[in-house]
């Protein structure tokens, strides 16, 4: 059943209505600034709370290294990946001059963060441990990985709800409040953790437990703010919760994206995964150094997925209203701005690697393995960034399939060329170009893919 606007039905607000007409680089940048400012306070929160893990022992630090990559895919699923489908469905609806149809949508959205919540809380129950055991963790480390993994995926559901309600505010052209209510649950999470994974202001000393709990209390509380506001009628849509029923054609106007796009992060962990496996097969000195390079592309990502998630309800509005050609300039206007400041990043450290690499170590080998990554890899992050966005692009044009392959070419190519250097016997250098090469097949890829791709309302 298809849910049609009353003929009296009022015309999108005058804000939704400059996401149609507004000059597209001013927009897509004023959108994005909010984003990038969050993710950046997210990054802040991955370093402060390792630096008061480290505080605990050795063991809490490898422990949070096994657990790091699940937490990473929650992260991704549900505010990259579903929450682009959530995004997507909803501009569309406003840009097709629906509201109704966008607050059943928003409702929806909400079932199904719940959903995909529970069943990270279910798997990670359940066979945490044993993926864990997979990865090398076995005795004291173990226990803590597992200690702090019961505690953090406990609250999955609270980590799926903070954004997916940040998506479906993302689709209305709201960035701001996502952002600030982002930043917040950030802070909540950097003191509580450390309040009772070190014992702080009087508080018992939990260990990984503790420092779990910030995660978890932070996310609840982020969680209960944004329903109660967007129950309130002050967001740009409003929940359908008097004649809300269950619509399976409204799930799969979501799903139809989310999901998709849902493989994209797991091949992303699984190509993080696969080249560490094989970079570890030539040594500490060489894994160090890669170690240092890739911990710039964890920062560099924030970029492209803030422009990336920016330019999301511009195209998906724009599809809505029947405006394929704007839709596209946005989507080329998005990957071009994370392609050249991404790029520009990787061109400086190819040039000049100790900008950098001097920040984290002074031992020669390490620098040198690290200086390699950089002059051989660098070329390609601009690529990178340019699929990242572009592969957030196509969530809001619902055609997220080429990228999402493009994503796999890149998978396939770690993987298997991966093998087939260590098995020749080849330098790392090898492996560190291959990474470029894999960057530079994701990013055109995904370019090719929309160019091909036919988008239609």
């Amino acid at each position: 059943m298809t849910i049609e606007a009353p003929a009296d039905a009022p015309l999108p607000a005058p804000p939704l209505n400059r996401l149609l007409t507004a000059p597209i680089l001013p927009t897509l940048l004023r959108l994005a600034t909010p984003n990038a400012i969050a993710m950046l306070g997210t990054a802040l929160v991955a370093v402060a709370e390792t630096s008061y893990i480290g505080r605990l022992g050795t063991e809490p630090l490898a422990a949070i290294a096994l657990v790091f990559p699940f937490a990473m895919l929650t992260q991704m699923m549900s505010a990259g990946a579903m929450g682009g489908g959530v995004s997507s469905a909803i501009s569309r609806a406003l840009g097709a001059g629906d509201p109704l149809r966008a607050g059943v949508l928003a409702l929806h959205a909400i079932l199904i963060g719940i959903g995909g919540g529970l069943v990270f809380t279910l798997v990670m129950l359940t066979f945490g441990r044993s993926l864990f055991a997979l990865l090398g963790g076995h005795g004291e480390v173990l226990e803590q990985a597992c200690s702090y993994s019961v505690v953090l995926f406990s609250a999955a559901v609270s980590i799926w709800l903070v954004n997916t309600l940040a998506s479906i505010l993302r689709g209305t052209g709201d960035m701001i409040l996502p952002a600030a209510v982002l930043l917040g649950v950030a802070a909540l999470q950097v003191v509580i953790g450390g309040a009772f994974g070190l014992g702080l202001f009087g508080m018992p000393r939990l260990g990984m437990p503790g420092v779990a709990s910030g995660q978890a209390i932070a996310f609840t509380l982020g969680s209960l703010f944004l329903l109660v506001y967007l129950a309130s009628g002050r967001s740009r849509l409003r929940l359908q919760l008097r004649s809300f029923q269950l619509q399976w054609p409204i799930f799969i106007d979501i799903l139809k994206v989310g999901a998709l796009a849902c493989l994209a992060p797991l091949q992303s962990v699984l190509t993080i995964l696969i080249f560490t496996k094989v970079l570890a097969s030539y040594g500490t000195t060489t894994l160090a150094g890669y170690g240092i390079g890739s911990r710039l592309e964890f920062l560099l990502i924030p970029i492209a997925f803030a422009v990336g998630v920016a330019s999301i309800p511009m195209v998906g509005m724009a599809i809505g209203a029947g405006d394929v050609a704007r839709a596209r300039r946005v989507a080329w206007t998005a990957g071009a701005v994370s392609a050249v400041i991404v790029g520009a990043v990787g061109a400086v450290l190819a040039i000049w690697p100790s900008l950098w690499v001097s920040l984290f170590t002074t031992d020669p080998a390490v620098t040198a393995a690290a200086h390699a990554y950089f002059h051989l890899a660098g070329p390609g992050f601009g690529f990178f960034g340019l699929g990242v966005t572009l592969y957030f692009a196509s969530q809001g044009a619902a055609k997220v399939g080429g990228p999402v392959l493009a994503a796999t070419a890149r998978l396939v190519l770690v993987a298997v060329g991966g093998w087939a250097l260590v098995a020749f016997g080849a330098p790392a250098s090898a492996m560190f170009a291959m990474v470029a090469v894999a960057m530079v097949v994701y990013g055109l890829g995904s370019a090719a893919a929309i160019h091909l791709t036919r988008w239609v309302k």
